[in-house]
């Protein structure tokens, strides 16, 4: 006979599969069967239900108790029986409810009048926020203090079984967070990634096993909102056995906790699941205008003022998660927190971001932020249109570098928005073509000097 045990499967979109095995006392025959602290957000649609030793037990009838005792329930449950409420006061009226208020505002007061006919048939008027107290003679019937499936079962065979459900449930959410620490000369970093659990779910589960599932798994309902994680900031872990299993399962990776934990009701859990030291790393620096509002519409953008100017230097951190760079894992998307020693060896958050899910061999790309002694100018100083199906355009970009010792280079790439068919006529940098549509000039930038970038494109279209 199976002990009493529970697992979750927990995906990234705000929903879980909880496995939950009990052991009961079966009747034969038809019987009824109460299977309580399910969760408050459970999907009733998706429970199965398996007597593990006696299959061929089955549900005729499954009903899901969620009218929880409260003070809104129990009102409703006294409508035209006799209540006893005490004022702030100290007023007391015994009386036939005959008013329920209206249940309240979003931090679940309950607004409005309480109505009561007096013993000597008077009526009497009390408003909710001035009431201090309510007696009720006894509970009554219906009312459960947890949520509940009961079921009608007709069991084959009496005695002790072990009983298992499978149910999806909202309410319950994992992201992964991850705290970087970049080398002050920026070229390796140590990395700790945390599981944070989320359980709002209105159920405890107590040494569950637990299934973490990356990826994006197709669901009908809308994913519900994710809640914010309470954060806790690790020390930078040495790289041991991993508290946390990866494998593959279809087209997702799986991540199991190797103990079971304990995941409670309004509770955010962490877990490490990976940590490594000396990763290597790269920093650069980018000005970068926004792109246009469109590229490549139905028809060529020639109007000269359709442009961009502007923009800020900004600082990356780029690293990969192969193995020749020393990490050599899947990272689930999450959020990204980097920091750098100070002189007095305490640690500066230098840039927050997020990732998606990343699988290993690729390289994570992060902005950092904007860099505070590098300045960059985009303006368009020609706009020339020869023909009807011809426009030349052309940009001065000035890159000012207020660093007292230090050169630097810039990358800057520039979308070529207008049309499909382009050309650089003209261009005082190298630049490569990153795709149909952007190229990216580098330039290097002396201490306490300025260089200027030039080009001009051409863009002919039929016509």
């Amino acid at each position: 006979m199976a002990d009493q045990q529970v697992s979750l499967t927990i995906y990234n979109e705000g929903t879980a599969l909880v496995r939950d095995r009990r052991v009961f006392d079966l009747g034969a025959g038809v019987m009824t069967l109460d299977f309580t602290d399910v969760t408050a957000q459970i999907d009733v649609t998706s429970v199965t239900f398996v007597a593990v030793d006696a299959p061929e037990t089955g549900v005729l009838e499954q009903n899901y108790l969620f009218d929880l005792v409260g003070g809104d329930a129990l009102l409703r449950r006294y409508l035209d029986q006799t209540i006893e409420i005490t004022l702030d006061d100290g007023t007391r009226y015994t009386g036939d409810l005959l008013n329920v208020p209206n249940p309240g505002d979003y931090n679940g007061a309950i607004q409005g009048d309480v109505i009561l006919r007096l013993i000597d048939g008077q009526i009497a008027f009390a408003r909710m926020d001035k009431i201090r107290d309510i007696r009720f003679p006894s509970l009554p019937g219906g009312l459960i203090t947890r949520p509940t499936l009961r079921w009608l079962l007709h069991s084959a065979k009496a005695g002790t079984q072990p009983v298992e459900i499978t149910y999806l449930t909202g309410g319950m959410n994992w992201t992964a967070d991850y705290n970087l620490l970049l080398t002050t000369d920026n070229r390796r970093l140590d990395i700790t990634g945390w599981v944070t659990l989320t359980n709002t779910s209105g159920a405890t589960f107590t040494e569950a096993r637990v299934k973490l599932v990356a990826g994006e798994v197709k669901r009908i309902q809308s994913p519900r909102p994710m809640y914010r994680q309470a954060m806790v900031l690790g020390a930078m872990a040495s790289p041991t056995d991993t508290q946390v299993e990866q494998r593959e399962v279809f087209e997702y990776q799986l991540y199991e906790i190797k103990r079971p934990v304990t995941v409670a009701d309004n509770q955010t859990k962490q877990v490490e699941f990976v940590a490594a030291r000396g990763v290597k790393a790269e920093t650069h620096y980018m000005f970068r205008t926004a792109t246009p509002f469109a590229v490549y519409g139905v028809q060529p953008y020639f109007d000269r003022d359709y442009t961009l100017e502007g923009g800020a230097v900004q600082v990356w951190l780029e690293f990969s998660t192969g193995n020749d760079s020393g990490l050599g894992a899947d990272l689930p998307a999450g959020r990204v927190r980097v920091y750098q020693l100070d002189a007095d060896d305490s640690a500066v958050l230098i840039g927050e971001n997020t990732i998606k899910h990343t699988p290993k061999d690729e390289t994570i790309r992060l902005e950092l932020g904007r860099a505070f002694d590098l300045v960059g100018e985009r303006v368009q100083t020609r706009f020339h249109q020869p023909r009807k199906n011809v426009v030349e355009e052309s940009y001065r970009i000035t890159l000012r570098n207020r660093k007292d010792t230090q050169a630097v280079e810039i990358r800057v790439p520039e979308r070529l928005f207008r049309w499909s068919n382009w050309q650089i006529i003209e261009a005082s940098h190298p630049y490569t073509r990153e795709s149909s549509s952007l190229i990216e000039f580098r330039a290097d930038v002396p201490p306490g000097g300025e260089t200027a970038i030039t080009y001009t494109v051409r863009y002919e279209w039929a016509g």
